[in-house]
């Protein structure tokens, strides 16, 4: 079973993973980086882990509770910085960090590494808690449902609306400002999504949400294509 879900655990980050290259076949870019980064991504997961873990213990000793808006928003915040060290280890210093939608790529491609490192904890643990006793069917159930489109997702948007900040800093100089503002953005839209799962407990509101900030993530996609050269943009 454990192979199960190492395989559940892997499908989802793959497949989007080869939607978003598929993407952007028209600026292929190199295959290795792709993969350093998706690697880079399950790293910076594990490294979370343990800060989160370590947050936890810290936050029961004053009373802040693991579902507290406090432990979500820094929970959230934890997770959408350590995606952005894991592009920034990937290309922060070379020369495809000068194309600001390698940057959006990039780090959504690293926020799917990271997904990934969730999803095989999230099956490895059904299947634990279960001792052995949950159904393949089910198993499918929350990849699909809960891990595919919705955690997997959301880690790759809320990603994207970092790589747009981060983009928009390195054309106008204020890189640092915008990332800034970047991650305080995904780092709301990612809490707003955990409170919508824990409140209601119904995925279609989380799509609804998912499918919404889809439109302005293609739409930033857009803008940073639309502002660099011709030669750039091809």
């Amino acid at each position: 079973m454990i192979f199960l879900a190492l395989f559940l655990g892997f499908l989802p980050g793959f497949a989007w993973l080869v939607f978003y290259v598929k993407e952007e076949e028209t600026h292929p870019e190199p295959k290795q980086l792709i993969l350093f980064a998706f690697a880079a991504g399950i790293v910076s997961g594990l490294v979370a882990v343990v800060l989160e873990n370590l947050f936890q213990t810290s936050a029961a000793g004053v009373g802040i509770g693991e579902f507290s808006l406090i432990a979500l928003v820094v929970f959230a915040l934890i997770e959408e910085v350590m995606k952005f060290f894991a592009a920034y280890l990937t290309i922060g210093k070379s020369q495809i960090a000068r194309n600001p939608v390698d940057l959006m790529i990039y780090l959504i491609v690293a926020a799917l590494g990271f997904a990934t490192l969730e999803n095989i904890g999230a099956l490895a643990s059904f299947w634990f808690t279960t001792r052995g006793t949950g159904s393949f069917a089910a198993g499918i159930t929350l990849a699909l449902s809960l891990r595919f489109v919705g955690a997997t997702l959301l880690h790759s948007l809320t990603s994207g609306v970092v790589g747009y900040h981060w983009a928009l800093g390195n054309l106008r100089r204020k890189a640092t400002l915008y990332l800034t503002f970047g991650l305080l953005i995904a780092t709301a839209l990612h809490t707003f999504f955990n409170l919508l799962i824990l409140n209601y407990g119904n995925v279609a509101y989380a799509l609804v949400f998912l499918t919404l900030l889809g439109f302005f993530v293609l739409n930033d996609f857009e803008k940073l294509r639309t502002s660099l050269p011709p030669t750039q943009a091809e």
